[in-house]
């Protein structure tokens, strides 16, 4: 009996031991067949027929389809089948959770210094470097980094911590990244070279890096004095999350300044762009505040302002063109852009020129790592561009973009006149940054465009930019920096005609200008950020020189004198953190113009009409002789009142000063548009704007809202009598009328920054109303009364919407409503000394009809494996959807005794595209 027990209990023991075998991690079986189904839905079935648990990026596995057959296998077994192939790895814990990585796997087990503390010395570096990183970059974030030492300032309870974040991949610095602390509610932004100050409490916290298209990142610290900690982010190249038009989480709370909008580049590859061309400019017309006078129109209006009222910057120097073939391409290489920053308030008093608004563009300057390209081919257009490393210190970056948009042409009707027209553009950047050491920073930046286009075979036009420009940046310690910027820029356009011999002719405009710049940051404590420095622009401008071409040409040489002027401006300002709810950002720049010789000044008598006849003399002024002075002061403040983490309230005033003025009898920017420098006749525009905004966000800073209300007043405007003549006039004062501007509006955004759906809707109800100076002598517009401005559209409504089916494939739609700009039309005919005359309204009374467009596009990615000979992507879709014929002008001619008119629209039918990207 006691054997039987005994073998009875020992076949018992075998058999649970075998029961405790099986229950292991690597001998727990799985059965079944899987076919034709996602990862999900394998992970599920794994997970309801045993005891393991998976955990994995959704991203990951959206291209895996599982097709497996099991019976009695390992999970081992079942997903080395699986992955096979793929750039995804496993790894099983002790607890039957499966951790699913792209790249490598993850590691189970703690380092052997996992719990001891780094050592620590006064101001402490802790570079978190690519190099350093890259070798255990897995506990880098839960590791404890000292920072400081505890002799440094015994008596203080707090400690500035400062450093820089920059891409892992590349190694370039990342703007706009928000740093804070997960218990404190100490917060910072990185600035334009990844640099950030964050003040603490001494003490143990968790810092957060979080950036708008990277991984977050967290390091645990012990702060026990000042000190450094640079971090590198990985880029996520795998998430197509990204949002059309955004800012770094919770920024538009933070920040002081309001009107400020930041675009990304990857938000730019996503807006349905007309013939499938990316275009900078189009993606800055879908904020609100922002309009243009019609399709194709080259520049925008800002906040009731003139085109020539903005000043674009592309890293650093001035566009006076920025489009290409009429507007319907923008100037800038979105291969060769990282950001792009529009101020429409707030403008940092660094800035200066221009009354209505800043956008600033910053290039690439290339990647530390390694040599990457990448382009794309259209309809219409190819680009193409490298950047990479030339030396351990040195990195460039070129690209270029041209155009073969003839034979679009030749789909016009045969009778039509522009059937024999030619076009086209052609554009080259090239960006050089050679770090000298670690205080020291050399970049080198040029870019060249030019276009080409003739409507009949008569007449040719040219125009072209040109800038080149060279900045140094120095560390002069961890609180002070120094930009320095010395640059030059060139504008041209030339008119060539020929056809008839004894009319054959060039006219040609040119404009250049040298500019130096110095511009400095001073951390003066915790609270307190100074800004100061000085910038010089010479300008040296031929109005206009038309030239006879051919010995046949019977045409007169005539130029308009050359004009000089240096504009001097000195600026400081501050950003003053009052207390964490309260931020003030304010500064004074003060600006010296100097009119200069060689030059002519005609004279008239005071209190008097400005013509021919009441011309009284000449006085001419020898070269570098001071003709005449303009200078004053530019105000900026700007004040934020945070409610609570999600709420704040923003309030500003700006005043600017511009001395330059386009003389255009056209609404948008034309090729053929001059421009003319203040002088003793024609003073600088001035402006000033308030503005106040409320900006509230909801579901974790995923939802951003906001209203902003704005009041501007503008004097010294630029507007001309009837008749008047802008080629070729040396007394262009005798044609100009003073001119009185107001504007004021609203703007109403909700934005929607993350999931499958996303984007924005905006609405904006503006006013942009002229009238002549009451003090004006002679003419009188509209009998001195307020007429609508040539780009008053009072409402506007901006629809821009993203969606995923998955990570490889979205749909983007873009919707545009906005009022009919004005116009001046004629009314009624008379009689008049024997010959018929024509009666005209009110300067702009009418409008032409409404403008309404839908535009729909596919972006389809390839696979997102990281080790690819080269990614590619489609872009493809249909520009003006519903075929809508929107007016670009209504213009009248008289046809058999009758005054017909008629209604001009560029694009009147939908508009197919489609276009190649590649990267490698």
């Amino acid at each position: 009996m006691i054997k039987k027990l005994f073998r009875l209990a020992s076949f018992l023991f075998l058999i649970s031991m075998q029961y405790t075998v099986a229950q292991t991690p690597s001998e727990e079986r799985i059965s079944g067949i899987f076919s034709g189904i996602s990862f999900d839905q394998f992970s599920q079935m794994v997970e309801s027929k045993s005891n393991y648990r998976m955990f994995f990026k959704q991203a990951d596995v959206d291209t895996l389809t599982i097709n497996v057959n099991a019976y009695e296998s390992t999970i081992e077994n079942l997903l080395d089948e699986i992955f096979r192939g793929s750039e995804l790895y496993y790894a099983i814990d002790n607890e039957k959770r499966i951790f699913i990585s792209r790249g490598t796997a993850l590691n189970m087990e703690l380092p052997k210094d996992f719990f001891e503390v780094k050592s620590s010395s006064a101001n402490l570096i802790v570079d978190n470097s690519v190099q350093k990183e890259n070798k255990d970059r897995s506990f880098a974030k839960n590791r404890l980094w000292e920072i400081g030492s505890s002799n440094d300032a015994p008596g203080a309870t707090v400690a500035v911590l400062k450093g820089k974040i920059r891409s892992f991949e590349s190694g370039e610095p990342i703007i706009g990244a928000l740093i804070y602390t997960t218990e404190q509610g100490a917060k910072s932004i990185s600035d334009e070279k990844g640099n950030y100050t964050i003040t603490l409490s001494k003490g143990r916290h968790t810092l957060i890096f979080q950036n708008f298209g990277a991984y977050q990142e967290q390091r645990q610290v012990n702060i026990r004095g000042d000190g450094v900690l640079n971090v590198a982010m990985d880029d996520n190249i795998i998430s197509l999350n990204q949002v059309t038009v955004t800012s770094e989480k919770s920024a538009n709370i933070e920040r002081p300044e309001m009107g400020l909008s930041s675009i990304t580049v990857q938000s730019l590859k996503k807006l349905p762009a007309v013939l499938g061309e990316v275009d900078v400019l189009r993606a800055v017309l879908t904020l609100p505040g922002v309009k243009t006078v019609g399709e194709a129109s080259a520049g925008f209006n800002v906040r009731g302002g003139a085109a020539d009222q903005n000043l674009i910057l592309f890293n650093g120097a001035t566009i006076y063109n920025p489009t290409h073939l009429f507007g319907l391409f923008s100037a800038f290489n979105p291969d060769m852009v990282e950001s792009v920053d529009l101020y429409k308030a707030g403008v940092p008093v660094k800035f200066g020129g221009r009354l209505s608004s800043v956008l600033d563009i910053q290039g690439k300057f290339g990647n530390e790592e390694k040599l990457k390209g990448g382009g794309g081919i259209g309809l219409m257009t190819s680009r193409l561009y490298l950047e990479g490393p030339l030396s351990e210190k040195t990195t460039f970056a070129v690209g270029g973009r041209t155009t073969y948009s003839n034979w679009l042409f030749g789909f016009l009707d045969e009778d039509s006149e522009f059937r024999n027209s030619r076009a086209s553009f052609h554009d080259l950047n090239l960006n050089m940054k050679h770090k000298m050491n670690e205080n020291n920073e050399l970049t080198i930046s040029a870019y060249w465009s030019k276009d080409a286009f003739r409507f009949d075979k008569d007449t040719v036009f040219n125009y072209q930019n040109l800038n080149l420009s060279a900045s140094w940046t120095h560390y002069f310690s961890d609180r002070l920096e120094g930009k320095f910027h010395l640059g030059h820029d060139q504008y041209t356009f030339d008119i060539q005609s020929e056809q008839d011999p004894l009319n054959a002719f060039t006219f040609g405009f040119g404009m250049d200008q040298s500019s130096w710049k110095n511009h400095f940051t001073f951390d003066l404590n915790d609270k307190h950020q100074l800004s100061f420095g000085m910038n010089a622009i010479y300008y040296n401008l031929n109005p206009g020189e038309q030239i006879p071409k051919g010995s046949e040409s019977i045409l007169l040489h005539e130029q308009v004198s050359r004009e000089n002027a240096l504009e001097t401006s000195f600026f400081l300002g501050d950003e003053y953190e009052f207390n964490p709810k309260l931020m003030f950002s304010y500064g004074l720049r003060y600006v010296i113009y100097n009119y200069l010789g060689p030059n002519t000044v005609n004279e008239y008598p005071r209190n008097s009409i400005k013509t021919e006849e009441t011309k009284i003399g000449e006085t001419a002024y020898s070269s570098g002789e001071i003709i005449n002075t303009y200078q004053g002061p530019e105000v900026r403040f700007s004040a934020r009142y945070a409610l609570d983490n999600f709420t704040s309230i923003k309030a500003g005033y700006n005043s600017m000063r511009q001395h330059l003025h386009m003389l255009t009898n056209t609404s948008a920017i034309a090729p053929t548009d001059t421009w003319k420098l203040s002088d003793p006749h024609l003073a600088p525009q001035l402006g000033d704007q308030w503005a106040i905004g409320f900006f509230k966000n909801f579901q974790s800073n995923t939802i951003e809202t906001s209203a902003e209300i704005y009041y501007r007043k503008m004097r010294n405007l630029v507007d001309f009598r009837s008749g008047a003549s802008l080629i070729l006039n040396d007394n262009i004062e005798q044609d100009v009328i003073n001119t009185q501007g107001k504007a004021y509006g609203i703007e109403l955004m909700a934005k929607k920054t993350e999931g499958k759906l996303n984007g924005w809707i905006s609405y904006t109800y503006s006013r942009s109303l002229f009238r002549t100076n009451p003090d004006e002598l002679g003419e009188m517009v509209n009998r001195g009364k307020f007429y609508p401005s040539n780009f008053d559209q009072p409402h506007d409504i901006m629809l821009a919407g993203n969606f995923e089916f998955t990570k490889r494939i979205n749909t983007s739609i873009n919707a545009n409503y906005s009022t009919g700009r004005p116009i001046t039309l004629p009314i009624a005919k008379f009689y008049y000394n024997g010959s018929e005359r024509v009666y005209y309204s009110d300067r702009n009374a009418y409008r032409i009809p409404d403008y309404f467009r839908v535009d729909l596009s596919f972006n389809i990615e390839g696979n997102h494996k990281v080790r690819k000979l080269a990614h590619a992507s489609w872009s493809m879709g249909v520009y003006n959807l519903l075929g809508r014929a929107n007016p670009y002008s209504v213009y009248f001619s008289p046809e058999n005794g009758t005054i017909q008119g008629y209604k001009l629209s560029i694009f009147a039918r939908p508009i197919p595209f489609i276009t190649y990207n590649f990267k490698f």
